[in-house]
């Protein structure tokens, strides 16, 4: 718990400093989940071998066809569970299957740590409102579902401790799109913008008009060919608005002197004069219009960014040695998780100190 209580004070600490770094990478909420591999059987290579192997005998012996997949097979008939301890929880991490303590880990824009979860039955308990469905036959469905029963909570949790820290923009992997996650985020957690992309279980509609895979609408006439973004405008409301137009418009300088638009298709879908716009109202639905535009520059500008959790857990887990503890001790590895965030947040604080805020994430570096 002291070591809790030091990484909570050294997050507020820095975040002045995040700020005159830089304030719009400073602002962005980015949140991922990984684990640590525990020192037990299930994690040797040969278990899951063995039981793979097995099942690909059965199969052949049995006459099964190609659809049958003895990986997922494996994945089902594999333990829930370490057998030394029932908290070292089965999980799918980049194409393998161990058995690890699961951690949820919250960056900012430049890659420093904000929180570390660990999500053990403390937490569990904690938060009775997460039910824990049993495992179906795809490793990669239950990791998706699983990390987004976890995500509000653990932004909620966050935020109580240090309400001093007020982001506006979230970033997040597909595991996060739904409709009750853009809600939350919104409407109870007050982001202004979230950048996750759309997953591929299922598609946006809309009433007013035919829109592509982005969440931008179409011309009427002729589905795949996306309408332009002309930017947005907030209403007297203070709600936002964004608009779109004909993609077959073009600028045109009348005699006055000033520009107009003139649609320039040879069978328009209107009788006006500088094509058809459609006005998207992004409060209708969140998960199309989420405070942004899909498929811009800027969405893309602004989601490469979400990389940086990704980068700071493998820090962790290379540089700070997260990686091959020979323990399954929870205490142990839950105080190397957070004494590896303190390691960069001092990091942080040291490169401040003598105005080389390059060296913020290089410690080794700072060193020299």
């Amino acid at each position: 718990m002291d070591l809790q209580t030091f990484f909570d004070k050294l997050v507020d600490a820095t975040e002045p400093i995040c700020q005159s770094i830089d304030k719009e990478l400073a602002s962005m909420t980015i949140f991922d989940t990984s684990g640590i591999e525990a020192f037990v059987t299930e994690n040797n290579p040969k278990f899951a071998n063995r039981i793979i192997n097995q099942l690909k005998t059965y199969a052949k012996s049995m006459g099964f066809d190609k659809s049958y997949d003895p990986y997922k097979a494996a994945y089902g008939s594999m333990p829930s569970h370490a057998s030394a301890n029932a908290d070292i929880k089965q999980l799918y991490i980049n194409g393998h299957f161990c058995y690890v303590f699961k951690f949820g880990m919250i960056t900012n824009g430049l890659g420093i740590v904000r929180n570390i979860q660990l999500y053990n039955n403390e937490f569990f308990k904690d938060h009775p409102e997460i039910v824990l469905s049993k495992k179906t036959d795809s490793p990669n469905e239950d990791k998706l579902a699983h990390d987004a029963r976890l995500l509000i909570p653990t932004l909620i949790d966050f935020f109580k401790k240090h309400p001093v820290i007020d982001p506006k923009t979230f970033l997040g992997d597909s595991a996060f799109d739904s409709i009750a996650i853009y809600k939350a985020l919104f409407e109870d957690l007050h982001f202004d913008k979230a950048y996750i992309p759309l997953n591929n279980r299922s598609k946006l509609e809309n009433a007013d008009c035919t829109i592509n895979e982005d969440g931008i609408p179409c011309c009427p006439r002729n589905p795949s060919l996306p309408m332009k973004h002309e930017g947005s405008s907030k209403r007297k409301n203070g709600l936002k608005r964004f608009k779109f137009v004909c993609p077959m418009i073009r600028w045109i300088k009348a005699d006055n002197g000033k520009y107009h638009r003139v649609c320039q298709c040879e069978n328009p879908c209107t009788d006006s004069l500088s094509g058809r716009m459609v006005y998207i109202y992004p409060e209708k639905n969140l998960r199309a219009y989420p405070g942004t535009v899909r498929g811009t520059e800027e969405w893309d500008n602004t989601y490469k960014h979400r990389t940086s959790v990704e980068k700071t857990i493998n820090h962790f887990k290379d540089s700070y040695c997260l990686a091959g503890r020979r323990t399954q001790n929870e205490k142990t590895l839950h105080a190397d998780l957070l004494l590896s965030g303190i390691t960069q947040l001092l990091t942080v604080v040291l490169a401040d100190k003598i105005h080389q805020h390059k060296y913020i994430r290089s410690l080794k570096q700072l060193i020299a």
